[in-house]
């Protein structure tokens, strides 16, 4: 089955200055946040990348370029993917909250809400976070199926997407519900992997920020290679390490 790599962008500079930025035009990666897309990029080279798609945010966008840089002509493959944009993938609307400081809307009664029944959670004037989570599980799903189609079931394909939204696609992969997924971090610049089979997802990496990620090769295995990476069992006693030919 085809394996989704979710990336976060670097860290941006509303990250440095505590504030919600939401959707906000302008809001870009700070000098860390340049320097940690840039060691990511270099992670993902020896990855044959199907697809590249991307939250439309500028933040977003700016990563999924220096990905897509290290595939061109100078980089591992001849043909780099193209870009697509999914505005499914985008930031949560965080409405009234937007561009205010985190340490401020902390004091907000809706913010207990947020962290302790985020189901419920409807940001004022914005979005509501399980919203959020039914739009990207969908994107994810929709490309991953499309890929499978037309590639393979070997493709790997990079989302290049932000923290909340990765934490909401998470939490459905595992079968955890949605109040439960503040209990999941994603790091700027981080790796996250999921699997899609027929019948489970399985996750394969979270929150990763400077691992090996060759083993998740994006080729087609050779002829009478094992194919158990496609199965929807999992393996007992736990396999040989995912992002390898063996499950677990």
């Amino acid at each position: 089955m085809p394996t989704v790599l979710l990336l976060r962008h670097g860290r941006s500079t509303a990250n440095t200055a505590g504030v919600l930025a939401g959707r906000t035009p302008g809001v870009l990666l700070d000098d860390v946040g340049r320097a940690q897309v840039q060691a990511v990029a270099t992670r993902l080279a020896p990855v044959a990348l199907s697809a590249v798609v991307s939250s439309p945010v500028q933040r977003c966008v700016d990563t999924a370029e220096a990905v897509r840089a290290v595939h061109g002509p100078r980089g591992r493959l001849r043909n780099r993917p193209d870009l697509v944009l999914d505005e499914r993938l985008s930031e949560c609307d965080y409405g009234d909250w937007t561009n205010r400081a985190l340490k401020e809307l902390a004091k907000e009664p809706h913010w207990a809400v947020v962290q302790q029944h985020p189901s419920a959670a409807q940001f004022p004037g914005g979005e509501a976070l399980r919203d959020v989570q039914a739009r990207a599980v969908a994107a994810v799903r929709d490309t991953d199926a499309r890929l499978r189609a037309e590639v393979g079931e070997h493709a790997v394909w990079v989302a290049v997407t932000h923290g909340d939204v990765i934490k909401a696609v998470v939490a459905d992969a595992v079968g955890s519900h949605l109040d439960t997924f503040q209990r999941i971090v994603a790091d700027p610049a981080s790796v996250t992997a999921i699997r899609y089979t027929a019948t489970r997802p399985f996750l394969l990496r979270l929150n990763d920020t400077g691992g090996d990620l060759s083993g998740f090769t994006g080729t087609k295995p050779r002829r009478g290679r094992s194919r158990t990476a496609d199965s929807s069992d999992a393996v007992v006693g736990g396999g040989s390490g995912s992002g390898t030919d063996g499950r677990g």
